[in-house]
């Protein structure tokens, strides 16, 4: 139903801060600009820094994981930990560090089976939802499977596209916070994904280009076209 994660978009305060912090500090590069936003290559998903100009405006205080090559890890952490102030989980065999960005984002950079180089890929994003089991049966129906739950019931994560994790609200691993109004931008049937959601979608909206847009039950948009 939904096949691809297509773009992320984080609204921030100055583009420039925002430009130095992805494109120079780590190193993304620019697929896309203008006055408003700018796009950066996260394997086959961009990453949108956009003003708060219009709506959708881009998630704020989003937690949100990078894919970077395993065998990259330690540079990346030697080079950070020169002017930020890290942190460190691991799960299982692979590790992940945590940092922040101008805007208040964490954002995680977590060694993935991914070729490289630098950051190849976003594979999670958090979401901040009022409502757990509300969210979760929306999701489901978009065809996101359920993968963990949190002991506390204030978490669960799901798998689809890439990992989504729905937050009541609460601080996370290095303090992080579910997204807000997060705008998501998906590869998939339009069609199928509308008639999926029903009547539990706040909104619905046939954009151009075979595109459309839902905002769901806690404002988050998500966007979808059909690539076919």
């Amino acid at each position: 139903m939904l096949s691809t994660l297509r773009w992320l978009a984080l609204e921030v305060k100055y583009l420039g801060s925002a430009m130095d912090f992805y494109g120079e500090t780590l190193g993304m590069t620019e697929r896309r600009r203008s006055e408003s936003e700018v796009a950066y290559a996260a394997g086959e998903t961009d990453l949108v820094l956009r003003r708060p100009a219009a709506v959708p405006r881009g998630g704020v205080h989003t937690h949100y994981a990078f894919s970077i090559p395993a065998t990259e890890y330690d540079d990346w952490w030697d080079r950070l930990a020169r002017e930020h102030d890290l942190d460190e989980h691991v799960f299982g065999e692979s590790r992940s560090l945590y940092l922040y960005d101008p805007d208040g984002n964490c954002v995680e950079l977590g060694q993935s089976d991914v070729a490289g180089p630098g950051i190849d890929g976003v594979f999670e994003v958090v979401l901040e939802v009022a409502d757990l089991d509300r969210a979760e049966a929306f999701y489901r129906d978009l065809g996101f499977g359920v993968v963990d739950r949190g002991e506390d019931r204030t978490r669960v994560r799901l798998q689809g596209p890439m990992a989504l994790e729905l937050w009541e609200p609460h601080l996370g691993l290095a303090d992080a916070r579910g997204g807000l109004h997060v705008d998501l931008g998906f590869a998939g049937d339009p069609d199928v994904v509308v008639d999926a959601v029903g009547d539990a979608a706040c909104e619905v909206d046939r954009l151009d280009d075979d595109r459309v847009r839902i905002l769901d039950p806690d404002g988050h948009y998500l966007t979808v076209r059909d690539e076919a």
